[in-house]
């Protein structure tokens, strides 16, 4: 029993992280934030994606400005960046998030393709 309701906290949990869990996930209206540096962004990015690096302070200082009610989609190269870039996010009263964790998993989830 308790088994089945740790499974029952868990799975929305890593739906939220969404790697591999949300596979076909349309991101039609959903904004594609890479968190990652200029240097990354411009050797292979998600098409459409915004680049708002969150070592550089790039995405704090865009918080702001960022539409409370938007759906986003946040990734980078391996999930490190993007989990922190998704609390910074919350933080500033942000609540429809996906991590996609790295760039491959979320080309994989969106179907979106890597363009240089």
């Amino acid at each position: 029993m308790a088994a089945a309701a740790l499974a029952l906290v868990l799975i929305p949990i890593a739906a939220a992280c969404g790697v591999g869990s949300a596979a076909g996930l349309d991101p039609t209206g959903s904004i594609v934030i890479d968190v990652r540096s200029p240097e990354e962004f411009a050797a292979g990015h998600l098409e459409g994606a915004v680049n708002l690096n969150v070592e550089d302070g790039t995405l704090l200082a865009a918080l702001p400005s960022l539409d409370p009610s938007a759906a986003y989609i946040v990734y980078c190269r391996s999930g490190r960046r993007s989990a922190i870039a998704v609390d910074q996010m919350r933080i500033a009263g942000l609540v429809d998030i996906l991590d996609l964790g790295s760039v491959e998993d979320a080309a994989s989830v969106t179907g979106l393709p890597i363009v240089r």
